[in-house]
């Protein structure tokens, strides 16, 4: 069950966006598995990948085709099954899929950008899924991101979807983006599926330079359990159907375009890790007072994807120890006990490598038996700060994986 989070109400429409779903039985019948998304002519798209060595292949596929000379047309996303660890048989597949639609749709191959999830180390099921694509196609419309967020989920249990409006000189602007990824999470580059979509007339170095201000702050400040998939994909693209003037970074509506695509990444981010396999808790961690951003990110994550700290969350057990022990193992040069403080949800805990004298059991029992919460680390070393968002680790997740293929 997903920590407070429910799926989304309303998404708005983006002009000059149709999205369109079809059931093509990829891991099991009887659900919408395979999404298409078009995009008008003139499109902007810019993608942000895994740092996994096994990148899968439409991973591959996906960075040589947004460096080519060819504007991306559409994207071709499939449930169930990641075509990873498949070898030039799995980069045959991806292009013989992108091909047949890229041929239903009247464009190259090479505008069509192809995403998967799933199972890895399988084979896709070409013949079903090109049989499926007519299906799609007959159904894109321009409020499909409600079907298309649920076409795209494997074992998240809350379809996950944001999104903004914003008043510019040009016009009112909306920015859409829908996302997937439950395990298998962590930061690498973006750590998961997520699809954001704006009719802001954006530039190119505008659209790259949004989306990776935007998964900084975002999609690489979360961690489920430690692993970064082979699949991890972002993308934000740019219709530019509202308005007459190009928009770059310097453009006065600049910041108020990038603002919004911020939000809409931080609050997907901040669902899949609310839906976390057998996620029963979101933790906020902050690192505060660092010598530097990487230092503070190194200690949250050092205490974000210890097996210790994750399983006393799932208990609500305050056994702080483990918090301190994660920190220490961190392996922050020079850092002591005495730099260390330690609150949870601003009960203090621990005041400069000292238990505070103030700190009693019940007051750490109390917060950690909260559905959210936030853990301060205080290191008094310096100005910088980190803050990472996390999830509990629960039988269910070990459940859910034991069993993820069957």
């Amino acid at each position: 069950m997903a920590v407070n989070l429910t799926a989304p109400v309303h998404l708005y429409p983006v002009k000059g966006v149709r999205l369109g779903v079809a059931e093509a039985a990829i891991k099991k019948p009887g659900r919408n598995d395979l999404l298409v998304i078009e995009l008008a002519a003139g499109s902007k798209v810019a993608g942000v990948f895994t740092q996994n060595a096994f990148a899968a292949a439409p991973v591959q596929l996906c960075r040589t085709r947004l460096t080519g000379a060819v504007s991306i047309h559409a994207l071709l996303v499939n449930a169930g099954n990641a075509n990873a660890a498949t070898g030039e048989t799995g980069l045959h597949d991806a292009r013989a899929l992108t091909a047949v639609l890229a041929h239903a749709m009247g464009c190259a191959a090479e505008a069509v950008l192809p995403f998967s999830t799933g199972v890895i180390g399988q084979r896709l099921p070409v013949e079903r899924m090109a049989a499926a694509l007519p299906h799609a196609l007959a159904g894109l419309h321009a409020d499909g991101w409600q079907e298309a967020a649920r076409a795209i989920m494997t074992t998240d249990t809350v379809p996950k979807g944001s999104s903004r409006r914003v008043l510019t000189s040009e016009g009112e602007i909306s920015v859409t983006g829908i996302a997937k990824g439950v395990g298998m999470l962590c930061p690498d580059m973006a750590t998961l599926l997520a699809f954001i979509g704006t009719d802001a007339r954006l530039t190119p170095e505008a659209v790259r330079q949004c989306l990776h201000t935007a998964t900084a702050v975002s999609f690489n400040c979360v961690t489920v359990d430690g692993d970064t998939s082979t699949n991890d994909s972002a993308v934000l693209f740019a219709t530019g159907q509202i308005g007459t003037q190009n928009i770059g970074p310097t453009h006065p509506d600049y910041p108020s375009i990038a603002a919004a695509v911020t939000e809409v990444c931080v609050e997907l981010a901040q669902a899949v890790v609310r839906d976390g396999e057998g996620a029963t808790r979101f933790v906020t961690l902050k690192v505060i007072h660092a010598l530097d951003v990487k230092e503070a990110r190194q200690v949250a994550y050092a205490v974000a994807h210890s097996p210790l700290v994750k399983t006393a969350l799932f208990a609500g057990d305050a056994n702080w120890g483990r918090l301190v022990m994660a920190v220490g193992k961190a392996g922050v040069p020079g850092l002591t006990p005495g730099d260390v403080s330690l609150a949870l949800e601003g009960v203090k805990v621990l005041e400069r490598g000292e238990p505070h004298p103030s700190y009693r059991e019940e007051m750490g029992t109390a917060v950690l038996a909260k559905p959210e919460y936030t853990i301060t680390i205080d290191l008094h070393r310096g100005d910088a700060a980190a803050t990472i968002w996390t999830c509990d680790l629960s039988y269910d997740y070990v459940k859910i994986n034991a069993e993820y293929r069957t």
